[in-house]
């Protein structure tokens, strides 16, 4: 397992831990890393990984939402200038407990390690946009509306035509609909971020291989499909019990568990 260069000084690391991608881009000012994995030791190879490309401590990081496996290294990397997006600590307030039992249930080795895992939140925020000067290229943050979260931020490098989406896409499962997503919500930000995508652009998902512009247009429209089934189903008031077995699904339906509910109590809670 190594890096691979997906553009100009950019790089990502496909982790066999839960098929994680992890980013870097170098410039003339240091390096940004985006994401640092499930806590100590996931980080402290990480960190060693890095020094591959001549990175012993990156300037930047940026974590591209909560979930565990996207910043709960951040304490081994603190030094450095953390970054994500406003919704982040919040969310960590809320669900970092319930995370760390999760990571802490798959074995003694973590259930050790979660018992004295510090869990830092990103200082420098961003509401809708932030750009951070490398040196000599200039690397844009952006959040374009809720999706997998409510605080998904997208790393875009213009200068290579490269795009780190976080786990808005994802390419070696179907899209992650947790109990925090909002499926209703989704299609309208994968197209704010297809605006983004050139035809010739390098897409790295949260998850899985690097894919192109059309991998993002199909997603996209499974993704519409998903909400305007549940959409349909809602008005046509079938039970949220049965709309699974009801639907016609672009992915498994055990996969949209979540997305179901989140997306009738959504409806449910316009109608008040």
């Amino acid at each position: 397992m190594s890096w691979d260069e997906v553009g100009d000084r950019c790089y990502r690391r496909r982790y066999e831990s839960l098929d994680l991608n992890v980013g870097v881009v170098l410039g003339a000012a240091g390096a940004l890393l985006i994401d640092t994995r499930s806590g100590y030791r996931e980080a402290a190879e990480l960190r060693a990984d890095l020094r591959a490309l001549g990175v012993t401590e990156p300037r930047w990081v940026v974590n591209t939402h909560g979930h565990y496996d996207h910043c709960f290294g951040n304490a081994r990397f603190r030094a450095a200038e953390l970054w994500g997006q406003r919704g982040l600590p919040p969310y960590l307030d809320r669900y970092a407990a319930r995370m760390r039992a999760e990571l802490a249930a798959q074995g003694p080795d973590w259930a050790a390690e979660m018992a004295g895992l510090e869990i830092v939140p990103p200082g420098h925020l961003v509401a809708d946009r932030a750009e951070l000067d490398l040196g000599d290229r200039v690397v844009e943050l952006r959040f374009l509306g809720r999706g997998h979260t409510d605080h998904d931020l997208v790393v875009l490098v213009p200068d290579a035509s490269v795009v780190y989406a976080g786990d808005l896409v994802e390419e070696s499962a179907p899209p992650a609909y947790g109990d925090d997503s909002y499926p209703l919500d989704w299609p309208a930000t994968d197209a704010a971020l297809l605006a983004l995508v050139g035809a010739d652009a390098t897409v790295v998902p949260g998850h899985g291989d690097v894919v192109g512009r059309d991998f993002v247009v199909t997603q996209h429209a499974r993704l519409r499909a998903v909400a305007e089934q549940i959409r349909g189903l809602h008005a046509a008031g079938v039970p949220l019990a049965d709309a699974l077995a009801a639907g016609d699904w672009p992915y498994p339906p055990e996969a949209l568990r979540h997305a179901v509910a989140r997306g009738y109590a959504q409806l449910d809670a316009r109608r008040r």
